[in-house]
């Protein structure tokens, strides 16, 4: 082996810490995943709130939790201990998230707007939990690895673990915690079932946290202890608007902020467009969960090759639109009178087909975004000589949280709008409703991923850029 091709392998972050730091993201891919598959159906479906005042206030508790990650992000840049800077964090967090999503999902018995209020409050103390861990966890990516696609890779994991941990809870859900009893023929209308999803999510949570912050302290400790002179950070306001104001960083969010917002539009949707649109048994329900984990392997086999070839921005954009393609397409088809229509035996092969294929592209696509945030925070640092990695990772979540209660706030106007009726059974609601709801998620999910696919042509950081970055940092 050249002494190249050694120093470049030693750039590689070995398995076992990918594999230990993925890990950690499926504590973020279950409180994903309820955010945005159950909790606007439970609390409208079960406790019984209007789904525009169930999501009006999840949004507004996302919004209103996204202001916090700056601060997290910045106090965890600025935070000096012998484990280093992100890992006190990740530690402190671990007890407080599983407190708060139990608290969630175990709503007293009060009025529609004591019920607002308390959904409004609990959904931000989790998301703020989930601040104060994954903030930093994302920013300990361009600390793990120096290498331009290895950084993919790492995500390829976070990315793996987190749908993977979402989608097991999903499926335990929808095969072991909901299912019929003889109080409640449908199993998702079980307030009994979503308790225990609540207390054995949380169980997990813990366990993929700290495994995450373990596996991870030996390498970062070691890298921190090695810097002779810590390098300097953000000071004020005025270096922090200026790290938010750097025009990679904000064309990266443009792009982002429509991707995230059609996912999350999706998944709030998907258990009302399954319900009444595809007329889902409970059966087809697990099924498709356990499908959806085709999607996050077939992910994490394409996105490199992808990136490889493209680069990160291109390969983006061209999975956006196929995603957009797929995911739409069974819609089209249903309007145009040609798709298999509910009880067909085709159907249900030919939907799963597409919605899979396009999940896969569209998980792709976000695990770029990720990448390309470390890829900002090195030029950042090569141009201004300040490490800002959690301010940049900070303003990930921030958009997210943003576009994620635009999302939920969009799929919850689209239910009242709609005037879809609360406990409505597949087969039951009247026919203009349900067309209704398809057109109008949609039109919205078009707009959105072709806006999102060309944004991200915009990103002028590239494999050239970095590798320029690299050479003169070795110099």
């Amino acid at each position: 082996m050249s002494a190249a091709a050694a120093t470049a392998k030693s750039k590689l972050l070995p398995l076992k810490v990918k594999l230990t730091y993925g890990f950690g993201s499926v504590a973020y891919g279950i409180k994903d995943n309820g955010f945005a598959t159950f909790l606007l159906f439970y609390y409208n479906q079960v406790i019984g709130m209007r789904a525009d005042l169930v999501s009006l206030a999840i949004a507004l508790a996302l919004i209103a939790d996204a202001f916090i990650d700056p601060l997290v992000g910045h106090l965890s840049d600025q935070t000096r201990t012998k484990i280093g800077r992100r890992h006190p964090w990740l530690y402190a967090a671990v007890i407080p998230i599983a407190i708060a999503w139990i608290a969630l999902w175990h709503p007293p018995s009060l009025s529609e707007w004591q019920s607002f209020a308390y959904l409004f409050v609990i959904a931000m103390l989790v998301r703020m939990t989930f601040s104060a861990y994954e903030v930093p966890a994302l920013a300990l990516l361009p600390e793990l690895s120096r290498d331009y696609h290895d950084r993919t890779a790492i995500m390829r994991y976070r990315f793996l673990f987190g749908w993977g941990g979402g989608l097991t809870i999903m499926f335990l859900a929808y095969a072991i915690f909901l299912v019929p009893t003889p109080e409640y023929a449908n199993g998702q209308l079980n307030p009994d079932g979503y308790s225990k999803y609540a207390f054995f999510g949380a169980f997990v949570m813990v366990i993929a946290a700290l495994v995450a912050a373990i596996g991870t302290q030996k390498r970062i400790v070691k890298n921190y202890n090695d810097s002779a002179i810590q390098p300097a950070t953000a000071e004020g306001f005025g270096q922090m608007r200026e790290a938010f104001q750097y025009r990679p960083f904000l064309l990266l969010m443009f792009a982002g902020v429509f991707a995230f917002t059609n996912q999350w539009l999706i998944f709030a949707l998907s258990i009302y467009l399954f319900t009444h649109v595809w007329e889902f048994t409970q059966g087809q329900f697990t099924l498709y969960s356990a499908m959806l984990f085709l999607a996050a392997i077939a992910a994490f086999i394409i996105v490199t090759p992808i990136s490889m070839r493209f680069g990160k921005a291109k390969a983006a954009s061209i999975l956006t639109l196929v995603s957009l393609v797929l995911g739409t397409l069974p819609y089209w088809l249903r309007f145009a009178g040609v798709f298999p229509e509910p009880g067909d035996p085709l159907m249900l092969p030919i939907l799963l087909t597409c919605f899979v294929a396009g999940t896969g592209t569209s998980i792709s696509a976000m695990i770029l975004t990720l990448s390309m945030i470390a890829d900002v925070s090195d030029h950042f640092e090569f141009e201004k000589g300040r490490k800002t990695e959690g301010l940049f990772s900070s303003g990930m979540f921030f958009m997210q949280k943003i576009v994620n209660g635009i999302g939920i706030l969009l799929s919850g106007l689209i239910i009242a709008i709609v005037g879809l009726p609360a406990g409505a059974v597949a087969g039951t609601v009247d026919g203009a409703i349900v067309d209704n709801l398809a057109m109008l998620y949609l039109g919205i999910a078009t707009i959105l991923g072709l806006v999102g696919a060309w944004a991200y042509t915009l990103f002028p950081l590239g494999e050239k850029e970095h590798a320029m970055r690299e050479a003169q940092r070795d110099e």
